[in-house]
């Protein structure tokens, strides 16, 4: 018996298809027996439900029951015995845990793009796939890049709380004054899904240049939105606006510190939607107590979350959002699914959506 999942989102009317394959997506034997089917740990119980409700149609499903991260002796005491774990970002999946949970483990499947926090050697090492959820959460990471980029240059929270504290007294042909994105050059720092979509939603606002900085040249991606390569020094040195929207890896580890802020224009806005260990943060606050740059827009820190005697926190010219790149409810729940089914396509030995090649 063969059924083709659907999901439909309460705010959006037409049903949202998963292909997979031959543009198809079949789940296998619904009327299995519980004592067939594979046991799958999901470490979350505030997972959408329509991707939990994939998993529970064919396979036994525990899950951690708080809506917070899973402790980590719990993490073990679960994983144990397990065919597949569905983590999040902030869980840390690595050699010990891996090996916990036994040898007949055939998935780890992440409900996010990044992947760092799994131990992939180990993955390679005992056979074990590994998915996760590129493409889907684009469009939602290059809208709220936007919506930061704007709050942060055209200073909108420090503006919104004069409101309420009493701040805003009279007009004023200084007061809250801050950098237009026209004639503005921009840099991008990376240039893959995210970072081209970033800089399609860049063009209406007329920068005078948008730049990108890769490892690789892309220059059909490029052509398609007006931008051109440049190279780290010379994003660093010549752009108004500074976009990371890379991934995390060793190379991109604290690639912003000291120094390379210290390089930067004085005007400079600096936005982090990536990952918070690609910048070092103490160089970031000293940059923007001392002045060196204008200000800072960041999705992402380290840690998460940020402690409340963090000293970026006293800053005036720093926004900073509780990692919600991807915070719309139509891609969270398009993240559920088809994590759920990477996981049901590794446990019946098919083509996952999107795997990790190790």
């Amino acid at each position: 018996m063969f059924v083709l999942v659907a999901f439909r989102s309460r705010k959006i009317d037409k049903i949202c298809w998963l292909f997979h394959n031959s543009n198809k997506i079949f789940l296998r034997n619904c009327s299995k027996k519980s004592e067939d089917k594979k046991s799958v740990y999901v470490t979350r119980p505030d997972i959408p439900a329509v991707g939990l409700n994939i998993l529970k149609n064919q396979c036994n499903v525990s899950t951690w029951n708080e809506c917070s991260p899973v402790p980590r002796k719990e993490l073990l005491k679960h994983i144990a015995g397990k065919d597949a774990l569905f983590c999040t970002l902030v869980e840390k999946i690595d050699k010990e845990l891996i090996t916990t949970a036994g040898p007949q483990l055939k998935c780890i499947a992440t409900y996010s793009v990044g992947y760092e926090h799994i131990d992939l050697e180990t993955c390679k090492t005992l056979g074990i796939r590994v998915g996760y959820t590129p493409d889907v959460l684009t469009d939602a990471t290059a809208e709220l890049t936007m919506a930061l980029l704007l709050a942060t240059s055209r200073r909108l929270l420090e503006a919104n709380k004069d409101v309420y504290s009493g701040g805003w007294k009279t007009w004023s042909p200084n007061y809250m004054c801050g950098q237009g994105l026209k004639s503005c050059q921009v840099g991008l720092f990376g240039f893959g899904r995210i970072g081209q979509e970033i800089a399609a939603r860049l063009v209406p606002f007329k920068p005078k240049k948008i730049t990108y900085t890769t490892r690789n040249k892309r220059p059909d991606a490029a052509t398609k939105v007006g931008a051109c390569y440049a190279t780290f020094e010379e994003m660093v040195c010549e752009s108004d606006v500074i976009i990371v929207c890379c991934s995390l890896t060793p190379e991109t580890k604290e690639k912003f510190g000291k120094c390379t802020f210290a390089k930067m224009k004085k005007n400079c806005v600096f936005i982090n939607t990536a990952r918070g260990a690609i910048v070092d943060q103490k160089a970031l606050y000293e940059a923007l107590k001392e002045k060196w740059i204008m200000a800072a827009g960041l999705d992402v820190t380290t840690p998460e979350p940020l402690p409340l005697n963090e000293p970026l926190l006293k800053l005036k010219n720093v926004v900073i959002l509780p990692h919600i790149g991807s915070a719309d409810t139509e891609t969270r729940c398009k993240m559920a699914c088809i994590t759920a089914l990477n996981i049901l396509a590794a446990l019946n030995n098919e083509k996952m959506i999107s795997e990790v090649q190790l």
